[in-house]
Parts: C-alpha cells; sequence; structure tokens
C-alpha cells in the first residue's frame, strides 16, 4: 500500500513542514502580482500599437 503511505507522508508535509504565508503575505504578494501584469500588459500593449504604426508606415510606401 505505498499510495496510501505516499498520501499520509504528503498530508503530514503539508500539515507540519511547510510554511504557509499569512493573509497579509498572501494578498500584499497578490497586489503585487496584479500591478506587474498591469504594467507589462501596458508595455507589451504599447510594443504592439508602435509596431503597427510602423508597419503601416512601410506598407504606405509601396
Amino acid at each position: 500500500m505505498k499510495l496510501i503511505e505516499s498520501v499520509k507522508e504528503s498530508y503530514v508535509e503539508l500539515v507540519e513542514k511547510v510554511s504557509w504565508p499569512s493573509r497579509k503575505e498572501l494578498s500584499q504578494s497578490a497586489v503585487l502580482v496584479l500591478i506587474a501584469s498591469i504594467i507589462l500588459a501596458l508595455v507589451v500593449w504599447l510594443i504592439d500599437t508602435v509596431f503597427e504604426k510602423f508597419m503601416l508606415f512601410i506598407y504606405g510606401l509601396f
């Protein structure tokens, strides 16, 4: 019954050995990830817009 032993060991490790973040730490991390995601999305949007304008200019020459 290695499966049952493995599940028991996993449970013990999750309950006794893992250091879980506090609610405050978790919410701070979530806000940081949200802000970073928004900034990255804006940068990608800006690059895409500039590239689109550039390509329209290049196509307009021909």
